[in-house]
């Protein structure tokens, strides 16, 4: 009888340590579901835990993972929210968004309510992103006008790496460079 205390003992205090590592993880980088999941995973395999096989880790960490969803400490919609207005306040593409939302986990549903509030926010996103990129890069019509036919196929590499694709860069490659600062004093 002694050993089953024990083990019930140990097993709440785990689940009280991996609700401290949580909360410590959260405060700190504002994770999405998947993030903590395997960062608790990650904790508790190294930890080698005697009395806990995988399974059970596995078990604990969903339990803890709902019981932050439940009190809203972590929200997956939000996460998703917050990451795209960030990204596109970097000039990323909708791709690039999709993508990274896609690899840190989240849901496809949150994925597309986050993209079709872009979409409705500014249906030309991708163009101004696209401009942002030239900005920060100095390519395209933020080029001097004598090295731009030079580069040209480099700058299209360049916007087609980050995501955009071929009609949104020539778009952007084809603007003259006083059109160009009269877009970007706007943004």
């Amino acid at each position: 009888m002694i050993p089953i205390k024990n083990k019930k003992k140990n097993l709440e205090a785990t689940v009280e340590e991996m609700r401290n590592f949580a909360f410590a993880y959260i405060e700190k980088y504002a994770p999405s579901k998947q993030q903590l999941k395997t960062y608790l995973l990650k904790k508790y395999i190294k930890a080698k835990i005697s009395s806990l096989n995988k399974s059970n880790i596995s078990d604990l960490i969903s339990a803890v993972l709902d019981d932050l969803e439940k009190t809203k400490f972590i929200n997956d919609k939000f996460y998703s929210r917050s990451k795209a207005k960030s990204l596109i306040q970097r000039g990323s593409s909708i791709n690039k968004i999709r993508n990274y939302l896609f690899s840190k986990g989240i849901k496809d549903k949150y994925i597309k309510i986050t993209l079709d509030e872009i979409k409705v926010n500014n249906a030309d996103q991708d163009f101004f992103s696209a401009i942002k990129i030239c900005k920060k890069k100095r390519i395209g019509p933020a080029r001097d006008e004598n090295n731009r036919t030079l580069f040209y196929k480099k700058d299209i590499g360049i916007l087609a790496r980050s995501g955009f694709d071929f009609e949104i860069s020539k778009r952007v490659m084809d603007l003259e460079k006083n059109e160009f600062l009269k877009i970007i004093n706007l943004l």
